[in-house]
């Protein structure tokens, strides 16, 4: 298989991207996902985290008040990055390393995102 012909993340990435501010409620958050049909949210003012419906399921689950909690109370840090050029499966191989379900698209700046939903999609 020539190179060329290979998928690479800008073909298949989620955009546009969804963004929410850290001092934002957790159900602003979870209201925000369940209305546009994703399930995760970069964090503006969190420098590199997301927001996760796992984050959100974790924090309900373990009585956090949604209206009181922010999403910098509970998003994911520290997030890795991925770029439109790289090739599907080392994203794949990457969320499959880390154990993540969502990575973050980066060309100067968050242009995407790529979730293992986009990948199984693009497959079937």
């Amino acid at each position: 298989m020539d190179l060329d012909d290979r998928t690479r993340v800008a073909d298949v990435m989620s955009t546009p991207l969804e963004t929410i501010g850290a001092d934002a409620p957790l159900r602003e958050a979870a209201q925000r996902m369940r209305d546009e049909n994703i399930s995760a949210l970069v964090v503006t003012t969190g420098g590199g985290c997301i927001l996760t419906q796992s984050d959100v399921v974790g924090a309900v689950a373990n009585g956090s008040d949604p209206e009181a909690t922010t999403v910098r109370d509970v998003m994911t840090e520290d997030v890795e990055t991925v770029t439109p050029d790289l090739m599907l499966e080392e994203v794949a191989a990457m969320m499959t390393m880390y154990g993540v379900k969502h990575l973050p698209v980066v060309d100067d700046d968050y242009v995407g995102m790529m979730s293992s939903t986009d990948i199984a999609a693009h497959i079937s």
